[in-house]
This record gives C-alpha cells, sequence and structure tokens, in this order.
C-alpha cells in the first residue's frame, strides 16, 4: 500500500477491468489512496443487481451515471436516475438494482478501500459454488442475506 499524500486521478476512460459477477472498471484501487477509499464503475442490464448484503467494513457511495437504479437500505427503497446520488452506512442490508430499460452504469466509492478488490478475485477464483461464493466474500467483510449457501439449500 502507498502513502496517500498525493492526489489519486483517473483519467476518462482509465482503469482496470474486473469481470467477476459483470464488467467493473477500478478507477481508484485503494493501494492509490492509502487504503482510504476505492472507486470503481458497473455496468448493469436491466433487471440486474447483486443480491441483499451487508458490508461490515465499508461505507458505499454510488452515483448513477447512465439509466435508473432503485436502492433498497434497511428496509426503505430510493429510485434514482441519471446524477442522483446515495450513500450506504455500512453494517446496512442493502442492494440496487438496474429498473430502467436500458444498460445502465453506476459509480461506487468504498471507504476504507480494498472491497474493489472482491470482483477481481471473483474473475481469478471462479467460485462454482453458493459456498465458495460466500467464504470469498467473506475475505472482502461482506455477507450475503441470508448467505447464498442457506438460500439454495
Amino acid at each position: 500500500m502507498t502513502s496517500f499524500d498525493q492526489a489519486a486521478y483517473s483519467p476518462t476512460g482509465a482503469g482496470t477491468m474486473a469481470m467477476g459477477f459483470g464488467p467493473h472498471q477500478i478507477r481508484i484501487p485503494a493501494t492509490q489512496t492509502g487504503g482510504r477509499l476505492g472507486v470503481f464503475e458497473s455496468e448493469l442490464a436491466p433487471g440486474e443487481g447483486p443480491p441483499m448484503h451487508v458490508h461490515d467494513r465499508e461505507d458505499e457511495f454510488f452515483r448513477v451515471l447512465e439509466g435508473r437504479f432503485a436502492f433498497w437500505c434497511n428496509g426503505v427503497r430510493v429510485d434514482l436516475d441519471a446524477g442522483g446520488l446515495i450513500v450506504v452506512p455500512r453494517g446496512s442490508v442493502h442492494r440496487f438494482m438496474n429498473i430502467g430499460e436500458t444498460s445502465g452504469r453506476v459509480m461506487i466509492v468504498v471507504t476504507p478501500g480494498g472491497f474493489e478488490g472482491f470482483f477481481g478475485s471473483v474473475e481469478a477464483e471462479n467460485p462454482s459454488t453458493p459456498q465458495e461464493i460466500d467464504s470469498l466474500a467473506a475475505r472482502y467483510h461482506l455477507r450475503f442475506t441470508p448467505a447464498l449457501a442457506a438460500a439454495m439449500a
């Protein structure tokens, strides 16, 4: 991890693509911010989004870049169009989904950083069972609710 005494930046279109659970462009990894935050963009087809989950370590900031998304946080739903923002606190049960009719994109900032590495790990390790996905997620302080393994039983 590097120190964070200079600006971290990502020019238009820059970043590293991670394909675990769909395309995620890692724009600023935690290694460039001394671990303080990570920034990535996700592209989702209509109806796509993660299942309910909890980040035990990170707060998440979302900005809708393209499309229309629904966000659920602790039982409350918020719908946002392009330009809309939402911050989800760590420890909350949440999810989001593209509710538009075309592909949509969101920018996500996690603080502290590190979670953005999850998608590259999924791509590299290619977990094939719910138990393997739950185990990999736990390494990133991520829990699915209910656990994928329990939901598939």
